[in-house]
């Protein structure tokens, strides 16, 4: 079968034709149709440092997918062939504390698929069972590719309480974008999204945001006199791992707001403590999806009419991966989607 793999420690992915991999215990086998590319592919592809030091060469390269189930390995019960699945790209070992727990979205033993593992650039994936979903009879095929990177925005967007509340988003790209859409679904009064990407800032007005603001020129404070704010914002989510973005999202912050941090950055933050302790915030760090608790309020959300199609915006076959990859680099777009077969 093709698939786009790792084939060396430099920059640069390749298309080959590779084994069709077996199914074994507990495993099933799934035929792609479409995948996202993320941001981390595009890591890969470039060989930046994070990748030297994550990813196996010799890997397919992969993990946002939406797929049909072909091949049950032994002792699978709750899937059947025909199947519209997409996969939890975290695998954990069962065994630590958090695991035993149900706390496995910490799991420190965490393989990811696409990076430690094979991934879904290709015709098929072999995963376990108990890592795929179960789609909703009807549902696009291409939101349910991008289920993955919605779960990271719907984690962010659940960390805390935002029904009425007032809403900053530092970071205009997909996961932001999608964060944006859940936070207007779930009830926020004023949704203000902050970026330096002009394109993706007519992106966020397009999908409802209140606001959306250069961040070169404005600040997340200058926005509360025209949206009738005397406190700040009630509740954050850094999504771009930029350090002053961080920096000026908790100074716009009210006394005691929270923060959802998901954006990593490329290396250490200056950050001022006091404005944490003396404003009392609350920071926590995202990562994942809850497994599989995240999944479902996923389902749920698109049931009832959460529509993330906006947000994508690019669609290439598989063949003209380069492009696809080119196009994601540019930041010029919002989700980008390949098609590998036809449903």
């Amino acid at each position: 079968m093709r698939a786009l793999v790792k084939t060396q420690a430099g920059p640069g992915l390749e298309m080959v034709e590779v084994p069709q991999p077996s199914v074994g215990p507990d495993e099933v086998s799934v035929k792609v149709l479409r995948t996202g590319i993320c941001g981390t592919d595009v890591h890969i592809d470039r060989w930046d440092p994070w990748a030297q030091s994550h990813v196996a060469v010799g890997v397919t390269v992969g993990h946002e997918f939406v797929g049909r189930v072909e091949a049950l390995g032994p002792g699978v019960e709750d899937l059947e062939v025909g199947d519209l699945v997409s996969g939890e790209g975290h695998l954990v070992c069962g065994r630590c504390r958090n695991c035993r727990a149900g706390r496995r979205v910490m799991c420190a033993r965490t393989e990811g698929v696409g990076v430690t593992r094979e991934g879904c650039f290709a015709s098929s994936i072999v995963l376990p069972s108990g890592n795929l979903w179960r789609h909703q009879p009807g549902i696009d095929l291409e939101v349910a590719a991008i289920f993955d990177p919605f779960g990271n925005a719907v984690h962010v967007a659940t960390a805390f309480e935002i029904l009425n509340e007032d809403v900053a988003i530092t970071g205009a790209g997909p996961i932001g974008l999608m964060a944006a859409i859940v936070a207007r679904h779930a009830g926020a009064r004023h949704v203000v999204v902050s970026d330096v990407s002009p394109y993706r800032l007519a992106l966020a007005e397009s999908i409802g945001a209140t606001k959306a603001v250069d961040a070169r020129s404005t600040s997340l404070r200058d926005t509360f006199a025209a949206l009738d704010m005397a406190e700040g914002f009630d509740v954050g989510f850094e999504m771009s791992g930029n350090p002053a973005a961080l920096r000026g999202l908790l100074e716009a912050c009210c006394h005691g707001g929270k923060v959802a941090l998901l954006g990593l950055p490329a290396g250490s933050v200056e950050l001022d403590v006091s404005t944490v302790v003396m404003n009392m915030l609350t920071l926590r760090g995202i990562y994942g999806r809850q497994m599989f608790e995240t999944w479902y309020a996923m389902s749920v959300l698109v049931d009832a009419g959460l529509d993330l199609r906006p947000v994508i915006t690019h669609r290439f076959d598989a063949a003209d991966w380069a492009e696809a990859f080119e196009t994601v680099a540019s930041g010029e777009c919002g989700k980008v989607i390949l098609t590998w077969d036809e449903d």
